[in-house]
């Protein structure tokens, strides 16, 4: 699941949406200009909806938004490039927040569920409090070197109201909801009457109201015969809370030039668009960022018992080991046995072997890995991480004392193939008992292989470790 907000400059939506796009539970708060209220707000709205199935935050932005920085670059009436908003709710959230436009959210849920399914090339516009733009292109929204798609900023008359993105006469200073306020106001008409109203008055004949309508729509006409000689669209779409009356209202201002035709419909998502589209948009970007490799270093000298530690986590958690003898076996047995030099030799390239074996895994496995990792540098083990893009790792340290190692190595010197270590290696290992220490690499568990094992202490660990 995700958390689909969007932020317009009159209502703040949010929603918990299925995989498929369908709202599960649904929150509303009150807009404002002030963007550290609306961020305090919003985070209220997460607070309210989330869960553990919860994996990612979609928000849609009015305003020029740089989606692949996730960054908020400047708003109109609802300004939030001054507030970090992606990375402030990722800390309050703790999981991945995702921004984008809010008409480029509006537009991902009409291709995936609304009146654009199954087009490729689709020009939108919300009209809402102020009116925003998108642009897909085979599917794909439009984003040119980051804001591509600003289509209330369209100029429609040079001379007109200077707009929030300091110009005059954009399209959303003329046929937005704040405008079409302007236009009822200079007609004297109270500031009560609603849209459906206006259309009920023009149907009983009057004028007045007529004129509102008109001066609604035409500058939109306008707006919309430019981008369909710009991009020659397959669909225009007019969404957000006012786009059925402003698909309505183009009746008033019916298309002149045979140039420029394009059908030009009604979003059929209303108000659930951009909720839907954002919380869709967070879950792709969720599934389209690997997870990193990982490795469980289980550590300790030879006889520490750290086959059986090793064996015991990826039986219970599922996931692959390697373990160095596991590599190097099978070489002994075919080669009939080995001095010692040539066993380090061929310890050398198994623990090789291992990491290659990691670096080929897809993304997101994590790997129980069985060594004495102390027989190599210290540096020979970061090199072999970096080069199988393992990013996390955590040590399982299995111990026990110099007396109790030899007496489990004496008893399994006729089950190891030729070319290990005899029973000569038997001093020597109960002296390496006394100085081996565990890696400290990253979070560490200690285990006293002379004491039961306790696998559950051990797996909840690993659980936390792995994903902190």
């Amino acid at each position: 699941m995700a958390i689909g907000i969007d932020i317009g400059g009159t209502n703040l939506r949010a929603a918990r949406i299925s995989g498929a796009g369908e709202i599960l539970k649904r929150v509303a708060e009150q807009s404002a200009p002030d963007p550290e209220l609306v961020l305090g707000r919003i985070a209220d709205m997460v607070r309210l909806l989330d869960t553990p199935e919860v994996a990612a935050i979609g928000v849609g932005v009015p305003g020029r938004v740089d989606a692949r920085r996730g960054a908020v670059l400047s708003g109109g009436y609802v300004d939030l490039a001054s507030v970090a908003l992606q990375q402030r709710l990722e800390s309050m959230a703790g999981k991945p927040v995702v921004l984008d436009n809010d008409c480029n959210m509006a537009l991902v849920a009409e291709m995936a569920l609304g009146a654009a399914a199954g087009h490729d090339n689709i020009v939108m516009f919300t009209i809402g409090t102020g009116i925003g733009g998108a642009v897909a292109q085979n599917r794909q929204i439009m984003r040119g070197r980051a804001t591509a798609g600003q289509l209330g900023h369209i100029s429609v008359d040079a001379n007109g109201e200077i707009c929030a993105c300091g110009r005059r006469g954009c399209v959303e200073t003329t046929s937005s909801g704040t405008a079409l306020g302007r236009h009822i106001a200079r007609a004297g008409l109270g500031p009560g009457i609603s849209v459906d109203q206006l259309f009920a008055r023009d149907a009983a004949g009057d004028g007045t109201t007529r004129g509102i309508l008109e001066a609604w729509a035409k500058p939109l006409r306008a707006a919309i015969d430019s981008v369909v000689a710009m991009f020659d669209p397959d669909l225009v779409l007019l969404g957000g809370g006012l786009g059925r009356a402003a698909h309505r209202a183009l009746a008033y201002a019916p298309a002149l030039a045979p140039w420029y035709q394009c059908k030009v419909e009604p979003a059929k998502l209303g108000d659930d668009a951009g909720v839907i589209g954002a919380g869709l948009q967070a879950l792709k970007a969720k599934a389209g960022t690997p997870s990193p490799r990982r490795a469980v270093l289980v550590n300790g000298i030879p006889a520490s018992g750290k086959g059986t530690v090793s064996r015991g986590i990826a039986d219970r958690m599922g996931w692959p080991l390697l373990a160095l003898d596991t590599v190097k076996n099978p070489f002994l047995e075919i080669l009939g046995g080995a001095d010692r030099e040539f066993n380090r030799t061929l310890g050398r390239a198994s623990y090789q072997a291992i990491w290659s074996v990691v670096g080929e895994a897809p993304a997101g496995v994590t790997f129980v890995v069985d060594a004495w990792f102390g027989f190599q540098p210290r540096d020979v083990l970061e090199d072999h991480l970096r080069k199988a893009g393992v990013e996390r790792t955590a040590e399982i340290w299995c111990h026990a004392p110099g007396e109790v190692l030899a007496e489990r190595y004496r008893a399994r010197l006729d089950q190891r193939p030729a070319g290990h270590p005899g029973a000569a290696y038997i001093p020597e290992l109960i002296e390496l008992a006394k100085r081996a220490e565990p890696l400290r690499r990253g979070p560490l568990f200690d285990v006293d292989t002379t004491q039961p094992v306790d696998f559950d202490a051990i797996t909840a660990w690993l659980r936390s470790a792995m994903e902190g």
